[in-house]
């Protein structure tokens, strides 16, 4: 016998499958998820570790600086000297100022100091004055000398002679001895500087429980300009400048500096 529903019947029919495939839907994730928690949670615990482990030793770095030092003995001497004089007139004085330097100039020459290691530095003339008065009473010239002397074993004599010449209208400013070429003694400076940072680097490494890694990054401080001043002379006279000015060479130091950036392992 054939059973016949009319329309709402079928609606609610159809109504009650649905509600019994929404249930059972429900009921087979939730059997499912009661399982999934735990590998799901350790899944992601182990991802979390790899990926802390992978990232320590590319992110862990390590930054030491390094210091190198040297010492070298000066081969040259660096020499600021002159004359002062005093005249009635600018050109009087004028006048004796250079011709002072010109002996100077010429002596040094003869005793084998090159041209181009003579250099004028300086020129400067002043009135000169007496008590209140607004007039000047005469004038004052000096002119100065910076030169180079590269053969030490000779320096002090051509300083002697020099004050001679210039007699005792001559100034010595000071002295300074320098390296004239430092490019192999900053090289092994710049090698002992990372050697040193290499070393401090290992022992913080090994306290840490880490392998050293490579270098990621090295920049070099500045070094500071070399100067050795020497007191500075009085004005010899004739008399006094007639024996050798020692000269005692002693050594400079020129150091390094680097600052390194290590990986660690």
């Amino acid at each position: 016998m054939a059973v016949q529903f009319s329309s709402t019947q079928r609606a609610v029919a159809a109504g009650v499958v649905s509600a019994g495939l929404l249930i059972g839907a429900f009921t087979l994730g939730a059997g499912q998820g009661s399982a999934a928690p735990a590998s799901a949670g350790g899944t992601a615990a182990h991802a979390a570790l790899s990926a802390a482990t992978a990232a320590a030793p590319g992110g862990a770095r390590i930054t030491v600086t390094g210091t190198g030092k040297v010492s070298g003995v000066p081969n040259e001497l660096a020499l600021s000297m002159g004359v002062q004089t005093t005249g009635g007139t600018v050109a009087g004085a004028l006048r004796q100022a250079s011709s002072s330097v010109r002996s100077i100039t010429a002596v040094l020459r003869h005793s084998g100091v090159a041209a181009s290691d003579i250099q004028t530095s300086g020129l400067s003339i002043y009135p000169s004055y007496s008590g209140s008065s607004g007039v000047p009473t005469g004038y004052q010239v000096s002119e100065q000398l910076t030169i180079t002397l590269r053969r030490l074993p000779v320096a002090g004599s051509q300083i002697s002679a020099a004050a001679r010449a210039g007699g005792n209208a001559t100034v010595i400013d000071g002295v300074s001895l320098n390296l004239s070429d430092t490019s192999t003694l900053m090289a092994s400076a710049r090698a002992k500087a990372v050697a040193d940072a290499k070393a401090r680097a290992s022992a913080y490494a090994r306290a840490l429980g880490r392998p050293l890694g490579p270098v990621v990054s090295m920049s070099e401080t500045p070094p500071a300009v070399p100067f050795q001043p020497l007191p500075t002379a009085a004005a010899p006279t004739v008399g006094r400048a007639a024996s050798s000015v020692p000269v005692h060479p002693g050594t400079q130091q020129l150091s390094v500096t680097v600052t390194v950036i290590f990986a660690l392992g």
